[in-house]
């Protein structure tokens, strides 16, 4: 983790989040502003249709080829959301395990939701993210 931010606990909130619920971000740190990442391979077609953990592995690898090109990493995320086209719950924890395990012990503030659609033709997983680059 970055000496430019640092992950805010809430003992106040319960403990079941498995991320923080705040980022403090130094003043100083160059921030990087990632897109959503999408399930393309290297060609721009979508990867895995019709599978959401396989969706969620190609953007977690897409975020981070995109993450250090720009001088960060996944460990140097300080905020991140993460879409899912689903309307069932366990659609959205099956996303939501990838998306935990590509950060490992690094747990930066999370928004899941769960939406329609989003941009590319069989498109079930989008993430973006901010960062401290380096």
């Amino acid at each position: 983790m970055s000496d430019s931010f640092s992950l805010v606990r809430s003992p106040g909130l319960s403990d079941v989040a498995e991320y923080a619920y705040a980022a403090r971000v130094d003043p100083s740190a160059r921030l990087v502003f990632a897109a959503g990442a999408c399930p393309l391979d290297s060609e721009g077609a979508t990867v895995a249709v019709g599978d959401h953990v396989g969706q969620a592995r190609q953007v977690m690898a897409n975020l981070r080829v995109a993450l250090r090109d720009a001088g960060a990493e996944l460990g140097d995320v300080v905020k991140c959301t993460v879409y899912v086209v689903s309307q069932r719950q366990e659609d959205l924890v099956a996303v939501w395990e990838v998306v935990r395990d590509a950060f490992g012990e690094h747990e930066p503030p999370n928004t899941l939701l769960g939406v329609s659609v989003l941009g590319y033709d069989d498109q079930l997983v989008e993430v973006e993210a901010i960062a401290v680059g380096h």
